[in-house]
């Protein structure tokens, strides 16, 4: 007999492993880490860019030496519930939406959160279902009227196991390993109108500046 099991019940026991796993990395970082702790002291609006193939790590590494303080954006599916469980005891706000589904709705309540609650957004930008990084259109759209910053991250775990058959080349990071992470300029966003053309000009700009940040070997 077949005893079906909510996986939503699963939520403590996985952040709490999460907690356990995170805690055995050690981050190491490039880049100028201060100025976003001294832009969230200043309460400047922020929104935190990452490709979605290094989601776990650099969670992770907003968890320990950011914040937990942050408005993330989970899809609608069943295993978004789990996540946004998962991520809510992480100490994360979450909205539902993604490009796919109900991404329009998802951007206004982020912004809401964002101003109401002075908690910076964190984005995938190249979610959730790709084309691998290829920055969206959505994180432009939160950035400008949200009048905040985009900072690109970037995660490089030296051991991990990549998962190539997936279509972001998701990376896990293997416990007790180091982990580089790399941070970005701050990005202003264009303050002109979002037509089509200037859109994809301030996509593109973003998906440089992130493609940039790393070792030169792992740039792809």
């Amino acid at each position: 007999m077949k005893i079906p099991i909510d996986p939503t019940r699963l939520s403590p026991f996985l952040a709490t492993l999460y907690r356990l796993w995170i805690a055995t990395i050690r981050f190491e970082v490039h880049g100028d880490l201060q100025c976003i702790l001294a832009k969230r002291e200043q309460r400047h609006p922020l929104v935190l860019a990452l490709w979605h193939g290094e989601l776990f790590s650099l969670t992770g590494f907003g968890h320990t030496s950011i914040s937990s303080d942050v408005v993330t954006f989970v899809s609608q599916s069943k295993d978004g519930e789990v996540i946004a469980q998962v991520l809510e005891k992480l100490g994360h706000a979450t909205v539902r939406g993604s490009s796919t589904r109900g991404g329009v709705r998802a951007l206004l309540q982020a912004i809401r959160v964002m101003v109401r609650e002075n908690r910076m957004a964190v984005f995938t930008v190249d979610g959730p279902r790709g084309p691998r990084h290829k920055a969206k259109g959505g994180v432009i759209y939160l950035a400008q009227k949200a009048g905040a910053a985009i900072i690109p991250l970037r995660a490089y775990p030296v051991r991990k196991k990549v998962f190539h058959r997936s279509w972001d080349r998701f990376a896990l990071p293997l416990p007790f390993t180091r982990c580089h992470i790399y941070v970005g300029e701050p990005m202003a966003v264009t303050t002109e109108k979002l037509t089509e053309e200037t859109l994809a000009r301030e996509q593109e700009r973003l998906e440089k500046a992130m493609l940039a940040l790393g070792p030169e070997k792992d740039q792809q």
